[in-house]
């Protein structure tokens, strides 16, 4: 998908209509999930940023691989982000502000442009808030090596590429008993699953209408 501002022009306004949401989600969710899943009234609030760039004539997305502490999520794809704060204003905030600390993007260098569908993640019990912002420049990565093994940039070529998705028998983080059958990217030879998928999977028809 080659780069033009024309592009995030066309991803904002289409930002502001009705979301593909939860029928583009489940294409790629884990066989288990169902689509009326339960959201208790104590799920955690948090929000991740996917985070668009111009580099080498490409519109890119990155993604960050998570440290392996043996957390639910340990050592998964993911988009940055992290847990609301009493000291942020919003689940954007949040978003911002978890970026700039696990992957070094300052925040007001990057512009919101809308959000997706709302995501809840049952096994660390929260409700996920998906921005979508964008940076006019490839922005200096610096990882907090604590919570960031890899940071993975990606072209949204790549991404549309449906050779890219498969099905994987994939082990939960921390739970060696508990293992899913799903729909998975792969990337540059990484297993992206579950919410992160899920949240692709909508951008990416977003993406597939603008082009028509």
């Amino acid at each position: 998908m080659s780069y033009s501002p024309l592009i995030i022009h066309d991803i904002h306004a289409r930002l502001k209509l009705p979301l593909p949401g939860l029928d583009a989600q489940m294409t790629m969710a884990p066989k288990v999930r169902t689509r009326d899943i339960l959201i208790p009234v104590n799920a955690r609030k948090g929000g991740v940023l996917i985070l668009l760039y111009p580099y080498e004539g490409d519109l890119y997305i990155s993604f960050m691989k998570r440290a392996e502490d043996g957390s639910t999520h340990g050592g998964q794809i993911s988009f940055p982000g992290g847990t609301l704060e009493k000291t942020d204003r919003d689940l954007i905030h949040t978003a911002l502000r978890e970026t700039e600390e696990e992957i070094g993007v300052p925040t007001d260098v990057v512009t919101i442009l809308g959000s997706l569908t709302e995501l809840y993640i049952p096994p660390s019990n929260f409700m996920v808030y998906p921005a979508v912002g964008f940076t006019a420049a490839r922005p200096l990565f610096v990882a907090d090596t604590k919570e960031v093994a890899e940071i993975i940039e990606v072209p949204i070529t790549y991404l549309l590429d449906e050779n890219i998705v498969s099905t994987k028998r994939v082990q939960m983080s921390g739970q060696r008993n508990l293992v899913l059958d799903t729909p998975i990217y792969d990337i540059y030879g990484h297993t992206l699953w579950g919410a992160t998928a899920m949240m692709l999977a909508e951008f990416l028809t977003i993406i597939r209408e603008i082009q028509q």
